[in-house]
């Protein structure tokens, strides 16, 4: 019988709720993709890019420069792993995460106790699969989610290079046809202004003979109009 001062069995925590506040695959490879974009951030926002928008402290006081951007990148280091774990708190990120990995585990033991055939077709669904996305980086993750856009811009870029293709092969006949109407138009005009320089001599020889007869008529009449001739 326990004493007067005894105290009762304190109630024990179930292992599962302590397991789910410990990050599993997919909670720690959410921190790594974090930890790796801040990184990223803080490496864009280096001193030389810091000390080019503020040039004048840059050549006077470059040491209390230098000071203020560190304060900076510290500050928005703290203030930016503040606010993921504030999330990351306030969503349950990590005991739902740890919920998915034990599904995710679950169902493979499952898949792994069926028979051959099963898992030989499992096994074939896995290659065909690939790696698991937990397993992946931040880059691979990244270009996994960037491909199937890619590839639809890939596709939108090859059709409207086949149709640019073909409205430039229609110009070109276009071109073609227009050109070989201005060669025939040319022809036919160089026929035209030999016609006009012929029928233009013609009219100087005319003009010619008709001055030259005006001439001898003119002749006469003097000759005829003196006296005892």
């Amino acid at each position: 019988m326990a004493g007067p001062n005894s105290h009762p069995p304190q109630h024990q925590p179930a292992p599962t709720a302590s397991h789910s506040q410990t990050p599993g695959l997919r909670a720690s490879r959410l921190h790594q993709v974090f930890d790796q974009a801040l990184a990223r951030t803080l490496r864009a926002n280096s001193y030389s890019n810091f000390a080019g928008c503020f040039p004048t402290p840059a050549r006077h006081v470059p040491a209390s420069l230098e000071s203020v951007w560190r304060q900076l990148n510290a500050k928005l280091e703290e203030s930016a792993k503040a606010e993921f774990e504030e999330i990351i708190e306030e969503r349950q990120a990590v005991r739902h995460l740890n919920e998915l990995d034990r599904l995710v585990e679950e169902a493979k033991a499952r898949r792994e106790s069926g028979s051959a055939a099963e898992n030989g077709n499992g096994q074939q669904q896995q290659q065909q699969l690939g790696n698991a996305p937990h397993t992946l980086g931040a880059e691979e993750l990244y270009t996994a989610h960037l491909t199937p856009y890619l590839q639809e811009a890939q596709s939108t870029l090859n059709s409207r290079l086949e149709e640019t293709h073909a409205q430039n092969a229609k110009l070109a006949q276009t071109v073609q046809a227009q050109r070989l109407e201005i060669e025939t138009l040319l022809a036919h005009l160089e026929s035209v202004v030999t016609d006009i320089e012929g029928a233009a001599t013609a009219a100087t020889e005319f003009s010619k003979e008709h001055h030259i007869r005006q001439d001898a008529v003119q002749m006469d009449e003097e000759v005829n109009a003196r006296p005892g001739i």
